[in-house]
């Protein structure tokens, strides 16, 4: 009887804290929303249907990454050429269609695109290959001169 009414008293307790808790999130929510349209000039769709629970954390990582190249060790283009490499094997349309945007508004070349792209199958082939015929770790890395 006692573990059913801790039970009960959990629930009820729960129920009356998620108005609290969604309360606590919205601010946050709705502070990073006003802080990205003051930033991109719009707050994306995609960022809109983010959980609002994680919003303001995406946020800060991708300023991070992105706004504060003075905290960063790789330039912008680099960035964003890696980013268009990824998008492609992933493959994201979305991504590889901004990524490509920000790479050359970040000053590459269509050449540097297509090298980024073009690098990103070749390990992709060689990770297959590797994996797929199932290579000896230790021989590999043995081979190539690893501890």
């Amino acid at each position: 009887m006692k573990n059913i009414l801790t039970g009960i008293g959990l629930a009820i307790a729960t129920v009356l804290a998620a108005p609290l808790a969604v309360a606590q999130e919205l601010p946050a929510a709705e502070q990073t929303y006003k802080e990205i349209e003051a930033t991109l000039g719009i707050v994306p769709s995609h960022i809109k249907a983010y959980p609002k629970s994680a919003v303001a954390g995406a946020w800060t990582m991708f300023k991070g990454l992105e706004l504060q190249p003075e905290n960063n060790a790789l330039e912008p283009k680099v960035k964003s050429l890696i980013n268009v490499a990824v998008a492609a094997q992933i493959p994201c349309r979305y991504c590889i269609w901004l990524e490509t945007k920000m790479a050359k508004d970040r000053g590459a070349t269509d050449e540097e695109v297509a090298e980024a792209v073009a690098h990103a199958g070749y390990v992709r082939h060689w990770s297959a290959v590797l994996n797929g015929l199932q290579i000896d770790f230790e021989t590999f890395k043995t081979e190539f001169g690893g501890d």
